[in-house]
């Protein structure tokens, strides 16, 4: 008979302190990773135990209230909408310190009632209770000299979902959810980002920017000099990929091997404030597989600063887009978003692009429309779409009057409003293919060099205004359903 080894089920405690229960929290999860790390050397070194199955699981927060009272209408976060219990598994409570002692303190708060922190009946996979520690790795499948999830719990993708964010899940028991995602399928992100980005999870600062070309990269890693320069820009310390870390304005970089598929770059701040640049590459597939996975960090917003196609012959190359609209057809997002869902423009993101346009090219209101076209974006899954019979394709994006063609703002957008983080785009003319203006070397190195700067210093700046923003103005009622969880 394969009976269960874990370390035991303490007891349940009742918390009115956030920072306490954080405390326990990190607690619980330290001490069953560290039995699952004990043991999985013990079981490498010595074998697999006989007829004996290691087991921990992850911490849990459970909050309770009987009472239909409304709090606050004005909160988009932080309670719960009807009487009922409701819990989430936790991970890596080291790394989401501040975010969950600001939503729990939020949920007290708001409903007066004590959070209860338990140990869950979710069992922690061996592979990211190993995750923290560079010392170990767990072996492929056959090479352990004894079958993995015979003894261990391995990743179980049938429990590692979106339903939650997808308005989907069923609640087990009649308990609701309290976070938009289960442990399990933040530790799965967690891993994802490492492997994709070349970056630890906690470098990520709250405000992301995605570009779609390398260049900016060089202009990120420059304006972040600047800002180590200055002591009093807030910022402390740049991370290129790799986990290289400079603090100082002259420090150097070690020169990166073979790049991840998603470079990521961190211009960081102490309360995690800062900003993050990625480089997504071309087309749809890598915007949402960045998005699905950095939104478990709980971004405070994110951006598409990246080149497009512009569609009318009033622009030039060189113009901005700002985007108050999408034509969705990436199709990437089609089984988790229905076509049919708006995705809305949001009031707080346009305003600080549209200011943050006017500072740094110094144009002021009506003259602002010499160098920028609000309008729809349309993004699409076929990067040579100028090939194919333009009779469709010109009058469907006549139809819709957009303005600009990418690949990845529409993904991104719609991401965005998937998982209730803030989104924005804002786009750079690069080549007007419908004009005869296509994107040839000679243009784009003259074009590079004037405009890729000027772009991201707006890019960051927006993301500057947005910083100083109260998060219960930014994070917005439009994001939220009918029914949604207290975490935000």
């Amino acid at each position: 008979m394969i009976t269960t080894k874990h370390p035991g089920h303490p007891p349940d405690e009742s918390f009115n302190d956030a920072t306490e229960a954080v405390d326990r929290l990190e607690l619980l999860y330290k001490q069953a990773t560290g039995f699952l790390c004990d043991e999985f050397i013990r079981a490498m070194a010595d074998g697999a135990p006989d007829n004996q199955r290691i087991r921990a699981y992850y911490p849990e927060i459970r909050f309770s209230t009987l009472t239909f009272a409304q709090v606050d209408s004005r909160l988009s976060f932080g309670h719960v909408s009807a009487p009922g219990t409701y819990a989430t598994t936790v991970t890596r409570p080291d790394l989401f310190r501040n975010y969950l002692i600001q939503q729990i303190t939020l949920l007290i708060r708001n409903h007066g009632q004590p959070v209860t922190i338990s140990v869950s009946d979710t069992p922690i996979p061996v592979h990211f209770a190993v995750a923290s520690r560079p010392d170990l790795t767990v072996p492929q499948e056959g090479a352990a000299g004894f079958t993995l999830r015979d003894v261990f719990d391995v990743p179980d993708l049938s429990t590692t979902n979106d339903d939650i964010v997808n308005g989907t899940y069923q609640p087990p028991n009649g308990t609701g959810p309290l976070a938009l995602f289960t442990a399990q399928r933040i530790d799965y992100s967690l891993a994802r980002l490492s492997h994709y980005t070349a970056t630890s999870p906690e470098h990520f600062q709250n405000h992301v920017l995605f570009t779609n070309y390398q260049f900016y990269v060089a202009e990120f890693e420059a304006y972040a000099r600047a800002q180590l320069a200055d002591p009093d820009s807030g910022y402390t310390s740049f991370v290129s990929t790799g986990d290289h870390a400079i603090t100082g304005p002259d420090a150097v970089i070690p020169e990166a091997g073979k790049l991840p598929q998603m470079p990521t770059y961190h211009l960081k701040r102490e309360d995690g404030n800062g900003v993050t640049l990625v480089n997504i590459g071309v087309g749809p597939s890598n915007a949402k597989t960045a998005t699905d996975h950095i939104a478990v960090l709980r971004p405070h917003a994110w951006l598409m600063v990246g080149h497009c196609a512009g569609l009318r012959n009033t622009q030039a190359l060189g113009d901005f887009v700002l985007a108050h609209g999408y034509l969705r057809e990436d199709h990437v997002l089609d089984d988790d978003l229905p076509i049919w869902t708006p995705i809305p423009a949001l009031a707080e993101i346009q305003v600080a692009l549209e200011e943050a346009v006017a500072e740094i090219t110094e144009y002021e209101g009506f003259d602002l429309k010499r160098i920028m076209r609000t309008g729809t974006v349309a993004t699409i899954d076929n990067r040579n779409w100028e090939l194919r019979d333009q009779s469709g394709p010109v009058q469907r994006l006549s139809q819709s009057r957009a303005v600009a063609l990418d690949m990845e703002s529409a993904t991104i957008a719609a991401n965005g409003y998937r998982f209730r983080v803030p989104y924005g785009t804002l786009l750079c003319v690069s080549d007007k293919p419908l004009h005869g203006e296509l994107k040839l070397p000679g243009m784009a190195s003259d074009f590079y060099r004037t405009q890729v700067a000027r772009h991201l210093q707006i890019g960051i700046r927006a993301m500057e205004r947005l910083r100083g923003m109260p998060l219960e103005r930014l994070h917005s009622r439009k994001l939220r359903s009918f029914d949604e969880t207290a975490f935000l």
